[in-house]
């Protein structure tokens, strides 16, 4: 993995951590579905790129 790759990782990660409470309080307290909608597509897009980046 080079530098680049793994520079994106961190900040995938990063991003996740602060996403990922969001969706379960957005999960909790169904204000707007379409915010919950919209935290589950980012977080699984992400989620998706991590993986591609972990795997090269």
């Amino acid at each position: 993995m080079d530098k680049k790759s793994k520079k994106r990782l961190d900040v995938i990660n990063k991003k996740l951590t602060t996403l990922r409470p969001r969706l379960a309080g957005s999960r909790q307290q169904a204000d707007d579905p379409q915010e919950l909608k919209e935290l589950e597509d980012e977080v699984a897009a992400l989620e998706a790129e991590a993986k591609k980046l972990k795997e090269s």
